[in-house]
């Protein structure tokens, strides 16, 4: 094999191997997460609620179960604290409760936004060491302590009053007394005030479980002593304490696994073109080595023997070098809120050698598969064959080509017919079987890509076209094989972005339709209190109001089969039409005021209908079956599920609403003064917040698309750079027979126009289809969106690099003043 294309299949090989070990880091780095331990560090165990939902269906063989990891705590009674208590070297059980607080600056004027603290029962302080600086603990019900910084902040000593607003007005608070170690941003009430304000005074967020001196707490024993409670013990702990982590840690392994699947698929289409050129290349040598008498498994080994000199040092390179981009793409992802902030990032040998594997495996592979041909056929036919291209495609490469096709358009019909999230899971596949149909019937494609493009080429420019031109067809197997990752660029990054981009304009435009409220009343800190919806209902000039509490709510769904998926929810209490309207097709969501009802969008109905009923799990565990009194359409806007406020309230981690919906004239100004942090905004900036927050949900694909669409480009690179190569003799026997070096560069730019215009239109082709069965099937084709510059800086992209590697080699190739055929 030539150097400069042994350069080329090697650089190919590291980035794939380097794309692919990156979503590996992504993977292990998910299975190994817990939360950082700060307050339980010092427990010996942490009993809590099971923090997932598990659904069972099918029954014998057939039986299958699914779990997805909740995002509410799930609490514990307090009644299970005496049986812990009673087990042996359990030196005392903490019931720990987390309120969310907001405290008013001395100096802080009305409305304005306040520190945010974290409320807990005196008995946490126990968890870390907690001394008071001065005064004493808390008493009675109005009592607290705060620590030395939040003290400075607002301006407070003991004996003085702090004013505090958790889940209605702020009211005051005296300082007993500040403590001067243990966490910042605290305050500490009583251990009875504590149960109350957290909503939920007969059930802690957890039961912490801390040992006797020196005494060791068997983790069975508490299993025991607490039936039906989860015991956390070692890291697990961390995750009780920041639950984010553990659902973070579920969604990271299903987004990372699906995308590495992806990149994996993309990385063998694009490897197994870039190889197939590479042998090609070899071809006259392999068959003058038939003709010698080789017998075609020593062909085979030679083939074989040379991929692996190529494949294991440069997948072993891209291996390691995966590990820092891994931990890039986890570092961009924590810092854009994708992943949380203590989710940790786990390294080790195991991406590095796997993903070299994986590479090697595929390089050898697809080296053996392109040998095949060559190695196979007579030795009298060896020479000629080495010099004319096949122009049959073997039967099998036909026949799964079509068979890809097919899979394709089940696919798309599919996503037309079924819509919903059945349609959203079949988009990825519906790229994937169409890209690898093409790649398998490209020279079919190349050819008709050549007669559509040729004639024109003819008339600009006769000599040089139809040279272009007739190279071109005569080549169409290393036409397919350039052809193939231009149009997997072009069809995979934009689809990937521009479904992103559609989501996102769904998102803003259900809201901005549906959102028919004057004022949306927002907090700059942990939520709205409550009473802000019933004082708002009091104003003078306000028509209508309504509460919205967001959630996550976990429901079997049908996607292909049914299965389990978190969705988003929103609890409502009040209002009407006035106030905001998600499209209703059937029923009336006034029927949300009534107990045990729900309201579903089309996404995710199915064939439920009004009057129905459907099983789901609570933000915090809680089955519950409830009644379908409303179906709707705009589920981007205003989430998959809709629920009574009451409902998500009693089982969320907060009693705090996420915004207010307010409807008419009247003056908002008396709110602004009575509650800390309160703000308002309007319909149009609630619906740009909607938009930003679709864009930080879909940034996880996006970061993968970038890197996956990056290997794809290397790919193109190499793949044209090492075809262009591999003409050497092509271009300099053109020189020989006469053909001057202008005409042949200028034959060459007009080829690689229609290289890059077929892999363009076909790369064009699927994305389009693909978008339209995603709009058609998920957002409604009104709402698709493919902004035109960002659709030519695409093209741009792949088009630019492609033309340099494909002009830069041939012009040094007829460049020569002394052309031979090497």
């Amino acid at each position: 094999m030539r150097k400069g294309i042994a350069f080329g299949v090697a650089a190919a090989l590291a980035v794939a191997a380097m794309v692919l070990g990156a979503f590996g880091v992504l993977i292990e780095s998910g299975a190994r997460a817990h939360g950082t331990l700060e307050r339980y560090a010092s427990a010996a165990a942490v009993v809590h609620g099971e923090q997932s939902a598990t659904y069972s269906h099918g029954s014998g063989d057939n039986k299958d179960s699914e779990s997805r990891p909740l995002v509410e705590p799930a609490r514990v009674p307090l009644a299970q604290a005496a049986p812990l208590k009673a087990v042996a070297g359990v030196g005392n059980v903490v019931a720990d409760f987390s309120v969310p607080v907001v405290a008013a600056a001395a100096s802080g004027s009305p409305g304005s936004p306040g520190s945010t603290l974290t409320g807990h029962g005196w008995d946490s302080s126990k968890l870390v060491p907690t001394a008071l600086s001065s005064g004493h603990a808390p008493v009675s019900a109005h009592d607290v302590v705060v620590d030395a910084g939040s003290a400075t902040r607002l301006g407070a000593h003991v004996g003085a009053d702090v004013r505090l607003q958790i889940d209605g007005a702020p009211q005051d608070y005296r300082v007993a007394g500040i403590s001067s170690t243990g966490p910042s941003a605290t305050v500490y009430f009583t251990q009875q005030q504590a149960e109350t304000l957290s909503g939920h005074p007969d059930r802690a967020d957890a039961l912490v479980v801390l040992p006797s001196a020196g005494a060791h707490v068997f983790a069975s024993a508490l299993r025991h002593a607490a039936p039906g409670l989860d015991v956390a013990t070692g890291a697990a702990r961390g995750d009780v304490e920041n639950p984010a982590i553990q659902a973070g840690r579920t969604d990271n392994l299903g987004a990372a696994g699906s995308l590495g699947g992806a990149g994996l698929l993309v990385a063998l289409l694009v490897v197994s073109g870039l190889l197939e050129l590479s042998v090609r290349d070899r071809t006259r040598e392999l068959a003058v080595m038939r003709a010698v008498g080789a017998t075609p498994r020593q062909v085979r080994r030679v083939i074989v023997r040379e991929m692996l000199k190529i494949a294991v040092p440069s997948a072993l390179v891209g291996g390691v070098a995966s590990l820092g981009l891994g931990a890039l793409l986890k570092a961009v992802m924590t810092s854009q809120g994708v992943l949380p902030s203590g989710f940790a990032l786990a390294l080790s040998p195991i991406p590095v050698f796997g993903s070299a594997l994986v590479t090697v495996l595929a390089a050898v592979g697809t080296g053996w598969l392109a040998s095949r041909r060559v190695s196979k056929i007579k030795p009298v036919q060896a020479l000629g064959e080495a010099a004319v291209e096949p122009t049959r495609l073997p039967r099998w490469r036909v026949i799964m080509g079509l068979v890809f096709l097919v899979l394709g358009a089940g696919m798309l019909v599919l996503a037309f017919t079924a819509g919903g999230q059945a349609a959203s899971s079949s988009i990825a596949g519906l790229v994937i079987s169409l890209m690898w149909g093409v790649a398998l019937l490209g020279p079919w494609i190349a050819r008709g890509g050549v007669r559509v493009l040729g004639a024109p080429l003819r008339r600009l420019s006769p000599i040089a076209g139809d040279l272009a031109a007739t190279s071109a067809r005569a080549a169409a197997v290393r036409m397919a094989a350039v052809i193939t990752p231009i149009a997997l660029a072009l069809s995979f990054g934009g689809t990937q972005l521009f479904a992103q981009t559609t989501s996102a304009n769904a998102t803003s435009a259900e809201a901005r339709e549906g959102m028919h409220a004057d004022r949306v009343l927002t907090s700059s800190g942990p939520g709205v209190p409550h009473a802000v919806y019933d004082a708002a209902k009091t104003l003078p000039g306000v028509t209508d109001v309504t509460a919205v509490k967001r959630t996550t709510v976990v429901m079997p769904v049908w996607n292909l089969d049914t299965s389990l998926q978190s969705l988003s929810a929103q609890g409502l209490e009040g209002g009407s039409a006035t106030t905001l309207d998600p499209k209703v097709t059937a029923g009336s969501l006034a029927g949300l005021n009534e107990p045990g009802t729900i309201a579903l969008s089309s996404m995710v109905a199915h064939d439920t209908k009004v009057g129905d009923t459907r099983q789901l799990w609570l933000g915090d565990g809680t089955q519950v079956t409830l009644k379908v009194v409303a179906l709707y359409d705009h589920g981007f806007g205003f989430g998959d599920v809709l629920l009574p406020r009451d409902l998500v309230a009693a089982h969320a981690a907060t009693t705090l609403d996420d915004y207010v919906l307010v409807d008419g004239q009247g003056d908002l100004s008396p709110l602004m003064k009575q509650f800390t942090g309160l703000r308002t905004a309007t319909a149009a900036d609630y619906g740009s917040t909607l938009t930003e927050q679709a864009h930080r949900d879909g940034l996880m694909g996006l970061i993968a698309v970038v890197a996956i669409a990056g290997f794809i480009l290397v790919g193109v690179v190499t793949t044209l750079a090492v075809a262009t190569a591999s003409r050497r003799r092509e271009l300099t026997l053109l020189r020989l027979v006469g053909a001057t070096r202008d005409q042949v560069l200028r034959a060459l730019r007009l080829e690689t126009v229609i290289i890059l215009g077929v892999g363009t239109l076909v790369g064009a082709a699927v994305a389009g289809v693909t978008l339209v069965a995603f709009a058609a099937g998920v957002t409604g084709l009104p709402m698709l969106s493919i902004p035109p510059l960002t659709c030519a800086g695409i093209v741009a992209a792949v088009a630019i690099p492609g033309a340099a590697a494909v002009l830069v080699p041939g012009r040094r190739i007829v460049r020569r003043r002394s052309p031979r055929i090497e």
